[in-house]
C-alpha cells in the first residue's frame, strides 16, 4: 500500500519502515489490546472507516499499536450513547461515533442537528475541516478526557417511510419516524406532526419490518448499505435537514502514552481513515454528475423525493421555533459562529 507522503516522512523519522526503532519507541509499553468502538457492523460507512482505522495503525507501527474494533457497539451492550461515558471510564479506548450520539452529553453537538444550518457538504467542511467552530468543538470534547483525531462525513440525514412522498411539512403527518438519540429530533418532528420515537438502531429494521414504525431518517449511503427498501421503505426524500458528522476520537490517557512518532501515526491514519469515508459517503449524489447512487435507489423501486430549495424552505419554516430553542441550548455564541461559517462557505 502506498502512503501519503506526510506520512512515508513520520514514518522514516520514527525509523519505522527501516526496521530500526528509536530509544524512545523501543521503550514504550503499550497495552496487548486497544479496544475501538463503533456503532452498526460493515459495509455501513462508520463502522468501515472504524476497521480501516485500526488497519492503517497497524499496518505503520509494524503491529505495535494493536487496535481490536468491536462493531455494534457491543462493548456498550448495543446502546451507541454510552459510548463517551465508557471511554472515559477506560472501557473504551478508541471509538469512531457521530455526533447525535454524543450530544445528549455534549450540548455543543447538537450544532450538526439544528435543522437545515448546513445545507450542504461544502458547508459541512467549513465547520469541520478546521476553523473557530472546529476547534472550539475539539476543545469541548478534550474536556471530557476524549481527544479528536478526525472528522468525517456520513451523509445528510434524509427522511424514508412506507406510506406516501414526503414534500412538503403536511405530508408527515402521522408518521411514525425513528430517531436515533436526542430530544431535539422529537422537537423537529413534533413540529411537522409526525410521530417521534426513539430506537437504537439495532431495534430498528425489525420495527420497519413489522410496521411497528412507519418511517425512519438516515443518510443516503446508510439506506443502500442496509437495504431498507427491504423493510418497506418504499419512500425517500431527500431535504438535507440536518448532517451526520462522526468523529475519530481517542480516550486522552491513551493518547498521552504514545510516542511523538506514533501520535503522528494515530493521527495521520485517522485523517486518511476520515477522508475515504466521506468520499465514500458523497458519491453517487449528483456531484460532477455522478448520479450512481441515486440510480441505484431507483432499481431496487425505491420512489426518490429531490426537494426544491422552496420546498426545503418550507420545512426551514416549520422547524425554525426548534432551531431558536435549540440554538440558545447549544449555545447562542457558538452557533452565530457556525452561521457565519456557513454564510461564508
Amino acid at each position: 500500500m502506498k502512503l501519503p507522503a506526510i506520512t512515508r516522512r513520520g514514518l522514516l523519522a520514527a525509523g519505522v519502515m527501516s526496521g530500526v526503532l528509536p530509544a524512545g519507541l523501543r521503550a514504550q509499553t503499550y497495552k496487548p489490546e486497544y479496544k475501538m468502538s463503533v456503532v452498526g457492523n460493515a459495509p455501513l460507512g462508520t463502522a468501515v472507516a472504524a476497521f480501516r482505522w485500526a488497519e492503517l495503525v497497524s499496518l505503520r507501527t509494524q503491529g505495535r499499536i494493536n487496535i481490536k474494533t468491536y462493531p455494534g457497539s457491543q462493548l456498550v451492550g448495543g446502546d451507541q450513547t454510552r459510548e463517551l461515558v465508557s471511554m472515559r471510564q477506560g472501557v473504551i479506548d478508541f471509538v469512531v461515533s457521530s455526533t447525535i450520539n454524543i450530544a445528549p452529553q455534549i450540548r455543543e453537538m447538537n450544532i450538526f442537528s439544528l435543522p437545515f444550518l448546513m445545507p450542504d457538504s461544502r458547508a459541512f467542511d467549513a465547520i469541520t475541516q478546521g476553523g473557530p467552530v472546529r476547534a472550539a468543538l475539539d476543545n469541548v470534547l478534550l474536556q471530557r478526557d476524549a481527544v479528536a483525531l478526525a472528522w468525517s462525513e456520513n451523509g445528510f440525514r434524509q427522511v424514508s417511510n412506507s406510506k406516501r412522498q414526503v414534500r412538503k411539512p403536511e405530508d408527515l403527518r402521522g408518521l411514525k419516524i425513528r430517531f436515533a438519540a436526542g430530544q431535539i429530533y422529537a422537537d423537529i418532528f413534533n413540529a411537522l406532526g409526525a410521530n417521534p420515537l426513539q430506537m437504537s438502531w439495532a431495534d430498528l429494521q425489525p420495527a420497519l419490518a413489522t410496521g411497528a414504525v412507519d418511517g425512519q431518517e438516515t443518510p443516503v449511503n446508510v439506506f443502500i448499505q442496509t437495504k431498507l427498501e427491504t423493510v418497506n421503505q418504499k419512500y425517500l426524500s431527500l431535504w438535507n435537514y440536518v448532517a451526520d458528522a462522526n468523529i475519530f476520537k481517542v480516550h486522552k490517557p491513551v493518547w498521552d502514552s504514545l510516542a511523538p512518532a506514533d501520535k503522528e501515526i494515530v493521527r495521520a491514519s485517522a485523517e486518511q481513515a476520515a477522508k475515504e469515508h466521506t468520499a465514500s459517503t458523497r458519491k453517487g449524489l449528483g456531484a460532477d454528475g455522478d448520479r450512481s447512487s441515486l440510480d441505484e435507489l431507483a432499481k431496487r423501486g425505491v420512489k426518490v423525493e429531490e426537494l426544491t430549495e422552496v420546498e426545503k424552505a418550507a420545512f426551514g419554516r416549520a422547524t425554525k421555533p426548534v432551531y431558536d430553542k435549540w440554538a440558545a441550548s447549544t449555545g447562542s455564541e457558538l452557533v452565530k459562529l457556525a452561521e457565519a461559517t456557513v454564510k461564508k462557505a
